[in-house]
């Protein structure tokens, strides 16, 4: 068995990793690295392949091609729907005559990717329901496995690759939640039995292994919101949220708090709208006859109107939490809207700042804006989508692999994983394995 780790390993983003057993590769998420793409300032233009790889967005998949592999590739494993592993589906699966698999969540985000990019799926897609097992085309009998798990967006899964050579397990990203705001628990269960099964190998999230804490539910998320827009001050202000885009459950918790603020609550942004119209396709939105959902630009201006004249009557919920530019709030920040903030408004990120250096900057720049106009702002009223360590160790200690390579993030935020990974008994380069983008190891 082959792992090829191409890309996920020396940065946060453009996740993907390509097992070779015998005959056939299986290929773990194609997602992209949004940095690059976010400093083009060019958020409306539709990218082709040749110009996202020329700046680095893409995962470097032909090295599938310099090993003659590319034709053995029998399907692309996709876990979850956020960008960042599912996102550079529309530019590479054409590469591949292979089968699609996600959740149905996945899936409809994925087609939106496609739509927006001006591409046509070619591939045959197959929609896999959550805690369901797949059988995939192969010489070898593989079967992938969607077990359920908790994240920052719905039907979210690992993805155990059972082969002739033992099961590879996948687990980007994830985090252990009993008390989900939205959708199933974690199937704790199909763990506990890979665990008794025996694991090959686990592939596992390791951007907050060197946080020594158990990361908190949803259910806290919620009452921080909860308390900041149920107990302050807000009668007579402009209040704004923004959180990710892909985060339902939160986005249902923002909507309960605005619906107990008697305001009406508008929801402005291409990025809400791909990922809430997705829920509601898959029936996942409970909240859908609460909101509007507004995301053409004129549209967008003529409801900054209505929201100007009666601001204490309305709830933003906007783009822009990193700090993007020409996103919703980054523009607001600029005072480009005819709705103006001002020193009675309030801003709430229900989010944390993705820690990059360009995030960090844009949205330190952002703030230093909002600040300016006088606004109020509440950051990381928030809690994580993933696993910190005490969660990793709990989740080793359950599923006892045999190997473990960290993943998801530079290799600093790898060297906590690894560092676990001792304390529980695994040897460096022998059981537990520090790579980075583009390297191979054979088991």
């Amino acid at each position: 068995m082959d792992i090829y780790t191409i890309g996920g390993y020396s940065e946060v983003g453009k996740n993907m990793t390509a097992v070779h057993v015998g005959d056939d590769v299986f290929i773990f998420d194609a997602g992209l690295f949004l940095p690059p793409i976010v400093e083009l300032e060019e958020p409306e233009r539709q990218y082709n392949e040749k110009k996202l790889r020329s700046i680095g967005a893409l995962p470097s998949d032909t090295i599938l091609d310099k090993l003659s592999l590319r034709s053995k590739v029998r399907a692309l494993l996709i876990g979850h729907a956020h960008l960042d592993h599912v996102g550079a589906t529309p530019y590479i699966a054409q590469r591949y005559k292979a089968d699609i698999y996600g959740t149905p969540f996945t899936i409809e985000v994925m087609r939106s990717l496609f739509k927006d990019a001006g591409f046509r799926i070619k591939n045959n897609v197959k929609i896999v329901q959550p805690n369901a097992t797949v059988k995939l085309k192969s010489k070898a009998e593989a079967r992938a496995e969607f077990i359920n798990i908790t994240h920052s967006t719905l039907q979210t899964a690992l993805i155990a690759l059972h082969t002739k050579q033992g099961t590879v397990l996948y687990a980007n990203d994830f985090k252990f939640d009993n008390s989900p705001v939205l959708g199933k628990k974690p199937n704790y269960e199909a763990l506990r039995r890979l665990g008794r099964e025996g694991v090959k190998l686990l592939i596992v999230d390791s951007l907050y292994s060197n946080d020594h804490k158990k990361t908190p539910s949803e259910k806290i998320a919620r009452g921080l919101l909860e308390d900041v827009l149920l107990t302050t001050e807000n009668e007579n202000a402009g209040i704004v949220v923004t959180t990710f885009s892909s985060h339902i459950a939160r986005l249902k918790s923002i909507v309960d708090c605005g619906k107990k603020l008697n305001r009406k609550i508008v929801f402005i942004g291409r990025s809400l709208s791909k990922y809430v119209k997705a829920a509601m396709k898959i029936g996942m939105c409970p909240f859908k006859q609460d909101i509007t959902l507004v995301s053409y630009r004129t549209h967008v201006e003529r409801i900054f109107k209505k929201i100007e004249k009666k601001r204490k009557r309305y709830l933003v919920v906007c783009t822009g939490h990193q700090g993007e530019p020409g996103s919703i709030l980054e523009r607001l920040s600029r005072g480009e809207f005819a709705f103006k903030l001002g020193s009675r408004d309030h801003v709430i990120f229900s989010s944390k700042t993705i820690p990059n250096p360009m995030n960090m900057e844009n949205k330190a720049r952002m703030e230093k804006r909002l600040r300016a106009r006088g606004v109020r702002i509440f950051d990381e009223v928030h809690v994580s989508g993933h696993a910190a360590r005490e969660d990793l160790r709990d989740f080793i200690n359950m599923i006892n692999p045999e190997h473990i390579i960290p993943a998801h993030g530079e290799q600093e935020k790898l060297v906590g994983m690894i560092e676990l990974a001792k304390e529980l008994g695994y040897r460096v380069g022998k059981e537990v394995h520090l790579l980075k983008d583009h390297d191979r190891l054979r088991i």
